[in-house]
């Protein structure tokens, strides 16, 4: 499972950091997981459809990004670039709505599931929760705010599969304020000196996708151990 830091960023060469870190995400990132994948383009007979999976699925979000403070609000007291201020001010209050809604899942889909190697799952989960945090107070500078960034590029396809879950439940989801795409590569491309920063900010983005990818190989064995336990 992927809780060690130990991806080196890849190089910017002559790409804006923007591009650099939608291609991280684009290339590395929670929609391009075979497991999640299927999910987030809505077919039928994707994970999401098993509500036994789903569960699986949001208790293990809600265990990494469900905490107050959580990963945003600590990337906002490290960060010192006064114009990703506002972009940390908005992103802040809008997962505050997010928890909110994570936790109304967690109650609706009932307890995390029964899996074999639940002890050894705590562990891991622990261990990625402990890796995002270091991440999101790192003093080097650019690194917590390349961890935001990347959390809202890869919240949105984890929230369209929250949606969708939501709806089997029969719960209206909330509206989703985190900021768009747009919003956040406009803030990278913003930046007055992004070549100060961009290796950090290149770090931040590739371990939290190294993690996210971590929680998502989790969720497939698990599943795959439940199907061989029936």
């Amino acid at each position: 499972m992927r809780f060690v830091m130990n991806e080196q960023p890849r190089q910017s060469t002559n790409s804006s950091l923007a591009a650099v870190i939608a291609a991280i995400v684009d290339q590395d990132g929670s929609a391009a997981h075979g497991y999640c994948a299927p999910a987030v383009a809505g077919e039928r007979h994707a994970f999401v459809r098993d509500l036994v999976d789903f569960a699986d699925f949001v208790h293990l979000v809600t265990l990494l990004h469900g905490h107050v403070p959580g990963l945003v609000d600590h990337a906002a007291a490290r960060t010192v670039e006064v114009s990703a201020r506002g972009w940390l001010i908005k992103s802040i209050d809008a997962f505050v709505t997010e928890r909110q809604f994570l936790n109304r899942l967690s109650v609706a889909v009932g307890p995390l599931p029964s899996t074999a190697g639940h002890s050894e799952t705590s562990t891991v989960v622990a261990q990625q929760r402990h890796a995002i945090e270091m991440l999101a107070q790192s003093d080097r500078r650019g690194c917590a705010l390349g961890t935001a960034v990347t959390l809202t590029l890869e919240w949105h396809p984890i929230r369209a599969i929250l949606d969708a879950g939501a709806v089997r439940l029969g719960i209206e989801p909330s509206i989703c304020t985190v900021p768009s795409r747009a919003e956040t590569l406009a803030l990278l491309n913003d930046l007055p000196d992004p070549d100060r920063i961009a290796r950090a900010v290149q770090f931040g983005a590739t371990q939290l996708v190294g993690q996210h990818r971590g929680m998502w190989d989790l969720l497939q064995a698990r599943a795959a151990v439940r199907k061989m336990q029936d």
